[in-house]
C-alpha cells in the first residue's frame, strides 16, 4: 500500500518558498514592521520564515493595490484571472513596487 498524497496548502511550493542561500536565518525586523500607504502599489513574496497570515502561493509574484488596514495586516487587492480578490496580508510578504520605466518614456 501506498502513502496518501499530501493535499496541504504548502504542497508543490518547494522552489517557489526556497529562500536564496543568503537570505536564510532570522526575519528582518524592518520588514516586519514596514508602513504602507493606502493606493500603494505592493509586490506580494511570500517570506517562507514568517508563517503569520502568509497569502497562499498562488498571489506570490503578483502586484496589488493597498486597499486599507486591518490589525498589523493589510487589505490588498489583487485580479485573480479576470476576478479582484481582497487578501489579507502580513507586511512581511509585501514589497513596494518599484515600476519600471522604459527609455521611450524616460526622454
Amino acid at each position: 500500500m501506498t502513502a496518501r498524497k499530501g493535499k496541504g496548502l504548502r504542497r508543490k511550493t518547494r522552489d517557489k518558498l526556497s529562500l536564496h542561500v543568503r537570505e536564510h536565518g532570522k526575519i528582518k525586523i524592518r520588514k516586519i514592521l514596514q508602513e504602507f500607504n493606502i493606493d500603494d502599489k505592493v509586490l506580494i513574496k511570500i517570506d517562507p520564515s514568517y508563517n503569520k497570515t502568509m497569502p497562499h502561493p498562488k498571489y506570490h509574484g503578483m502586484v496589488g493595490k493597498i486597499l486599507g488596514k486591518r490589525g498589523k495586516c493589510y487589505e490588498v487587492l489583487v485580479n485573480d484571472k479576470g476576478k479582484e480578490k481582497i487578501i489579507i496580508v502580513h507586511p512581511a510578504h509585501l514589497e513596494k513596487f518599484k515600476e519600471q520605466v522604459s527609455p521611450a518614456q524616460a526622454s
